[in-house]
This record gives C-alpha cells, sequence and structure tokens, in this order.
C-alpha cells in the first residue's frame, strides 16, 4: 500500500512499485486515517508511508498500524530535510522498518532513478524478511541474498513452509534444527561449516590473534536498527576508536550519529576531514563523501574525499578498508552488517590478507544479506553471527580475547 497525500507522487509511486513483477500495489490511501481502514479490507505486507498528510499523519498513524497488524513492513517516505531525517529515524524506533528520502517535486521524483531503485529494492527486501519471519516461500525473484532471479511472482500469497538459516562461528559452532544437517560434527577453521540458501558453502577462516587497534563496521539495508543492536552487546566503551560506513544520504549520517551517541552513551559524531582519531568514540562516514583512515604528525585522522562512488556508493565501505589496511595491518577488527549488494568486498579481501578479523551477520537475521554474505561465502570471516552476538563477539575480541 502507497500513502501520500499528493496523488501525483502517489501515481508515481504506484507506477515505480507495479513495473516490478515481484510487487503487487493492492491499494492507496490520501492519510493515515484512510490507510489504517484499508488495512482492514486488504492482505498488506508492506506499505510506502508518507510523514506530512492532512487529517493524520504518518508518526501518528504509524504505531496505530502496527497494533492492527504488528508484522506490518512500514517504510517512512520523506523529503530530505534535517527535520524529516530525525523524524525517519525515530520512526524506526516506534517499529518503522526503513526509509527512503524522497525527493522534493513530483518531477524530480519521476526523474530520479536512484530513489526509483531505491525504494522497489527495499520494498522487496523488507517484504522477504517478513515472509522468512514467518516461514513462507520468498517470490521466487528474489533470494534471501539481495540478488535477483528468474521471477514471475508478486508479495501477496504466502505458500510452502521454508526452513531460515542459523549461523556458524569457527570459535564457538551451534548448529540449529535448520543447519545441522551441513555442519562437520566437529567444524574447525578451513572447514565448510554450513551452506547459505542459495547453496553457497561458508568456509571461516583463522582471525588475528594480536589485539586490534581499529574498529571498521559497514552496513546499508536495515543498517540502522542492526548498528544500535551490535553496540548493545558491548558493556563498556572499546579502546580503540569506531568507524562505520552506513549506505545514507548526508542529512541522515547526522541524525543516525546523534541516535547512536544517546543509544551507547559514547560520542558519536560525522567524521570531519583532518579530525583526530580517539579510543572508544565513534565517526560515521558523512553522506555523499567517502571517509578513509590517513596518517600525519604519528596521528590517525579522517581523510574525507569526494571520490566516485564505489560499488554505486559514497560513502562506500572499500574505502574504508582500503586505508586502514595501509596502517593498521593484521590489528583491524572488521564488521559487515546487513546490506543490499557487495560493498566491502574488496576491501575485506584487502585486510584478511594481512591476517585481520572479519566478523558478519548471518543470513537469518539480515534484511538484505548482500554485503555479510559476499564476505561469508569468499571464506574471508572468522565469525558469521546473528545481529543478538556479534556485538558481544565484537567486544571480546576488542578485549583481547576470542573465546
Amino acid at each position: 500500500m502507497v500513502v501520500d497525500d499528493s496523488a501525483i507522487i502517489r501515481g508515481f509511486l504506484c507506477r515505480y512499485l507495479s513495473e516490478d513483477a515481484n510487487i503487487d500495489v493492492v491499494t492507496t490511501a490520501n492519510n493515515g486515517s484512510v490507510a489504517l481502514r484499508q488495512i482492514e479490507q486488504h492482505d498488506i505486507e508492506a506499505v510506502v508511508l508518507d510523514i506530512e498528510m492532512p487529517v493524520m499523519d504518518g508518526m501518528t498513524a504509524l504505531p496505530k498500524m502496527l497494533n492492527q497488524q504488528p508484522d506490518l513492513q512500514v517504510v517512512m517516505a520523506s523529503t530530505l530535510t534535517r527535520k524529516n531525517a530525525e523524524i525517519s529515524l525515530r520512526a524506526l524506533q516506534m517499529g518503522a522498518v526503513d526509509y527512503v528520502p524522497k525527493p522534493e517535486t513530483a518531477r524530480s521524483v519521476n526523474a530520479n532513478i536512484d530513489f526509483r531503485h531505491e525504494l522497489v529494492e527495499k520494498v522487496k527486501a523488507w517484504a522477504s524478511r517478513r515472509r522468512k519471519k514467518l516461514g513462507v516461500d520468498l517470490p521466487d525473484g528474489v533470494s534471501a541474498s539481495g540478488k535477483p532471479v528468474a521471477s514471475q511472482t508478486g508479495f501477496a500469497r504466502p505458500t510452502r513452509p521454508q526452513a531460515s538459516a542459523g549461523f556458524v562461528s569457527a570459535a564457538r559452532p551451534r548448529p540449529t534444527a535448520a543447519t545441522a544437517s551441513v555442519r562437520p560434527a566437529t567444524p574447525s577453521v578451513g572447514a565448510a561449516t554450513t551452506v547459505s540458501s542459495d547453496g553457497k558453502p561458508i568456509t571461516l577462516r583463522q582471525g588475528s590473534m594480536r589485539k586490534p587497534k581499529v574498529l571498521l563496521i559497514g552496513s546499508s539495508t536495515g543498517g540502522p536498527q542492526a548498528l544500535m543492536k551490535f553496540f548493545a552487546g558491548f558493556k563498556k566503551a572499546p579502546d580503540v576508536p569506531i568507524l562505520i560506513t552506513q549506505h545514507m544520504p548526508a542529512t541522515f549520517t547526522a541524525i543516525l550519529a546523534d541516535h547512536l551517541s544517546q543509544s551507547t552513551g559514547w560520542k558519536a559524531q560525522e567524521g570531519k576531514h583532518g579530525m583526530e582519531l580517539k579510543p572508544g568514540e565513534i565517526y560515521i562516514a558523512p553522506g555523499g563523501k567517502h571517509m578513509e583512515i590517513e596518517t600525519k604528525d604519528a596521528k590517525n585522522l579522517v581523510r574525507l574525499t569526494d571520490d566516485p562512488p564505489e560499488n554505486f556508493c559514497r560513502p562506500a565501505v572499500d574505502p574504508l578498508f582500503r586505508s586502514a589496511v595501509k596502517i593498521f595491518g593484521e590489528r583491524i577488527l572488521a564488521v559487515i552488517l546487513t546490506g543490499m549488494g557487495h560493498d566491502g568486498l574488496k576491501g575485506a579481501r584487502d585486510i584478511t590478507r594481512e591476517g585481520a578479523t572479519l566478523l558478519a551477520q548471518d543470513e537469518a537475521s539480515s534484511v538484505v544479506w548482500g554485503m555479510p554474505g559476499a564476505v561469508a561465502t569468499a571464506g574471508l570471516c572468522t565469525e558469521v553471527l546473528p545481529i543478538a552476538e556479534i556485538g558481544a563477539a565484537a567486544s571480546r575480541r576488542l578485549e583481547g580475547g576470542i573465546g
């Protein structure tokens, strides 16, 4: 369902979504009140929800929608202002699953190819995630890794039950019913401990035995929520700087820094060019800029660049990883969380070639297992864990232990 007070915008959004064979737009609404009635009358899996509307706005409607249908996947759509960025991230805390920054005019909505792509891919990803959680088949056109395959099916009618993937760890393998049949009796580094949903083996590698000097994190779709859960696994701030590349527009990265600061109690900010990296502080790559690390006068500093997008992204994870390995070598702890595509794969190859440790979020807990799946199936990870456990695992390694 598309909810927007502008008939023109609703028309554009419906057209873009309907052009994808995997999506069936079953109804629309021009305000939150109408949307609530539509939820009662239709079988709806995902909603694209505008924020500013008459009668009942999106933030008022959101909790009412989720009260009516708790598993509803609500993607907020708002114009790119600081106020709306703050509201969108607050909506995530209230139960929305994602957001798309909406161009300011109908003309720019129609012309913006990136917006169209992001809208469609996020709706598909979250609807797929809902089906996995409910134990039903994904449409033929969407794999759990976020990669398209041949398709003619829409998000409308669930069919057969489907098992979800478990997690693997070089240190503490824990078989689940869904994955025990593909695990060796005693998993070890170098052995294929499980397979992904598309049949690719996941082989673990030994990480560095040396205490890390920096924590690097890459994330995309579903990343804001995953980051909050990741840091919840820490009992205290680590004694290393923390650098995050999350695929987000500029206005949103500043708000994300504020939210991380509030949730962790640590200092979190957008990285600024020339800023000195300090232990226990979080630096987020600002939207529209690549963030790297450089050394000057024996100090490690943030370096921002306007270099071309990599993997269709700016900021991208690869430049951050690539720059860090020149300075820290094997004394890097890198983490890849949920996200679409394969950004971070090349950089992960660079850091693991030096012997550094890489952790990835598992398939079952990822919204889209694109980025973490790429590094996991490439055999680059030391541990592949659920989001509820990966933070604690990272914290142990940063304290010098791996058990």
